[in-house]
C-alpha cells in the first residue's frame, strides 16, 4: 500500500514484519516520554497553560515519523497532571501502569465491541468480567451488564431500560399517547447526568425532582415516600429513584437500604449511581456504606476513578441479564452470532466502542483485589485526617466527610477570596483544589485519591492554606 507514495515506511506497522525494528524504535521513544512525563509529575505543573494553540490544518504532504515527537511533548506539556501529589481537586487520578498499557493495547489491536467477531476476546472478557464485578455488588446469580463510556451514558441506559420495564412496549412505540408526566427522584445533590438523561429521553430536565438530604448530604427512605405521594397527587408517575453512592461535591452516600425498602413497597424500579463510591464494595471496614446496594435493579460503577483505571471504563450492573434483552435489545442482523453470548452492540447504548475492560483487567491482575482495597482504604484514612487538620486550622466543612471527598472553606471568607486561595496554591505548586459552588458559596474542594499522596503531604497543604488565608485576612 505504501510502496511508491511518499508516506513515510514507518505509518503502519508492516503484517509481513518488514519495518519492525524502526517502528519499534520510535514507539521506545515515544515510551520514553510518557514515562519521564509521569516520573516526574511532581515537579511539573498541576494544570500548565495549554499553550499557544495557532489555526492548524493539516499538511499537504506526508510528514516524517519524527514530527510526532515535538506533538506528543506539546500534548504532554499541556495537559492535566493528576499524577502530581498536590492535584486532589477531582475525582481523576494517575492510572495504574497496567492501565495505560493496556490502552496502548486496545489501540493497537483495534478491535470493535460492536460484535463477537470484532472484538473475540475482548467482548467475551466484558462479559465475564462485568458478572464478576456484579457479584462483588451481591446482585444475584442472574446478574450481568454491559461496558459503556462513561457514567453518564451507564445512567442514559439504566433508566431507558426502567423506564420500558414499567411500561411494557414502550421501547417499540415510544412514548405517543402517553398522557401521566414521568418523573425520576433523586438526591439534589445527584449528578447532573440524570438531568441530561430525562431531556435525552423526552422528559425534560424537570422531570428530575431533586430531593432534600440531610447534613452529610445524604437521601433517606422517608423523604423518598413523601416525595412519591406527593409527585402522584400532583397527577405524575414517579417510576424510577436513583440513590447516589458518592456525590460530587461531598462524597455523600444515600441511605440505599431505607430507599430500596420504599421503593419495594411501592413497585418502583431502584437505581443506584455508584459511579464513584461503588469502589467501597472492595472494602471490609467501609463496605456497609453500600448496604442495600445488593436490592438495586441496577447500578452504574465507574472504575476509571477509585480504582485508577484510566478513562473511560464505566459499567452499568443490572439484577437480571435477561432484562437487558427484554427491554433494550435491539437486534443487528448485520453482525454475526454466538448461540452462548450476545453481541455487546445489542445490548448496549453504544455500538463501535473501545475494548476499554483490557485496562480493567490488566488493572485488577497488577494490583488484585486486596491491592485495590487497601488503596481505598488509605484513601478513606487520609481524608479523615486531612478533614482533622482543616478544622483545627480555623477551616468550616461543608459536611461531616463520608468517603475520600473533604469539601471546606476558610470560615469568613468571600467566594472570591476562596478563588484567590485556590489560585495562589496551585501558582505556588502546593495543590489544586477545585471550587464548586454548593449552597449559594464557593467551596474548596478535595478528593484524596493519588495513592502517594501521604499525611506529611497533607500537613504541608494544610500549613500553606493557613499562610494564604492569613495574608488575605
Amino acid at each position: 500500500m505504501i510502496r511508491g507514495s511518499r508516506i513515510d515506511p514507518r505509518a503502519f506497522v508492516n503484517p509481513h514484519g518488514h519495518n519492525q525494528t524502526e517502528v519499534a524504535a520510535l514507539a521506545h521513544q515515544v515510551l520514553d516520554l510518557l514515562i519521564g512525563h509521569l516520573a516526574q509529575a511532581a515537579d511539573k505543573p498541576m494544570q500548565p497553560d495549554p499553550g499557544s494553540l495557532v489555526l492548524m490544518r493539516f499538511p499537504e504532504q506526508p510528514q516524517p515519523a519524527e514530527v510526532l515527537l515535538p506533538l506528543i511533548q506539546q500534548a504532554l506539556d499541556g495537559a492535566m497532571n493528576p499524577a502530581h501529589p498536590g492535584y486532589i481537586g477531582h475525582m481523576d487520578t494517575m492510572p495504574s501502569t497496567a492501565a495505560f498499557l493496556g490502552e496502548l493495547v486496545s489501540a493497537a489491536t483495534n478491535n470493535n465491541m460492536l460484535s463477537l467477531e470484532m472484538a473475540p476476546f475482548a467482548a467475551r472478557l466484558e462479559d465475564r468480567l462485568v458478572r464478576l464485578l456484579a457479584a462483588e455488588f451481591n446482585l444475584g446469580p442472574r446478574a450481568g451488564g454491559v461496558m459503556l463510556s462513561g457514567g453518564t451514558l451507564a445512567n442514559l441506559q439504566a433508566l431507558v431500560l426502567a423506564r420500558n420495564a414499567r411500561y411494557d412496549g414502550m421501547q417499540r412505540t415510544g412514548m405517543y399517547g402517553f398522557q401521566r408526566p414521568l418523573v425520576i427522584l433523586a438526591s439534589q445533590e445527584a449528578h447532573t447526568s440524570l438531568q441530561k438523561a430525562a431531556m435525552i429521553m423526552g422528559l425534560g430536565t424537570e422531570a428530575v425532582v431533586g430531593l432534600p438530604v440531610d447534613a452529610r448530604g445524604a437521601l433517606h427512605g422517608e423523604t423518598v415516600r413523601q416525595a412519591i405521594a406527593d409527585q402522584r397527587t400532583l397527577g405524575k408517575d414517579p417510576f424510577c429513584v436513583v440513590a447516589t453512592a458518592g456525590t460530587t461535591v461531598l462524597g455523600a452516600v444515600d441511605a440505599v437500604a431505607e430507599i430500596a425498602a420504599v421503593v419495594r413497597d411501592e413497585g418502583l424500579w431502584l437505581h443506584v449511581d455508584a459511579a464513584y463510591g461503588g469502589a467501597l464494595v472492595l472494602s471490609t471496614p467501609h463496605r456497609h456504606l453500600l448496604n442495600g446496594i445488593h436490592l438495586a435493579h441496577s447500578v452504574t460503577f465507574n472504575p476509571q476513578k477509585w480504582m485508577y483505571v484510566s478513562k473511560t471504563t464505566a459499567m452499568l450492573l443490572v439484577q437480571e441479564r435477561q432484562w437487558l434483552h427484554d427491554y433494550f435489545r435491539v437486534s443487528a442482523p448485520y453482525m454475526g452470532e454466538d448461540p452462548d453470548l450476545v453481541n455487546p452492540g445489542e445490548l448496549s447504548l453504544q455500538g463501535t466502542r473501545h475494548a476499554d475492560v483490557l485496562k480493567l483487567w490488566l488493572t485488577m491482575q497488577l494490583i488484585g483485589r486486596n491491592g485495590a482495597a487497601h488503596l481505598i482504604d488509605q484513601s478513606m484514612t487520609l481524608a479523615q485526617t486531612f478533614a482533622q487538620q482543616l478544622t483545627e486550622a480555623g477551616m468550616t466543612l461543608a459536611a461531616p466527610v463520608t468517603t475520600n471527598l473533604v469539601c471546606f472553606r476558610p470560615t469568613q471568607a468571600s467566594d472570591a477570596q476562596v478563588e484567590e486561595v485556590q489560585r495562589r496554591l496551585h501558582q505556588r505548586g502546593i495543590a489544586f483544589f477545585s471550587t464548586p459552588r454548593w449552597r449559594g458559596q464557593r467551596w474548596l474542594r478535595s478528593v484524596v485519591l493519588n495513592p502517594f499522596v501521604d499525611e506529611p503531604r497533607l500537613r504541608q497543604i494544610v500549613a500553606a492554606l493557613q499562610h494564604e488565608v492569613a495574608e488575605l485576612s
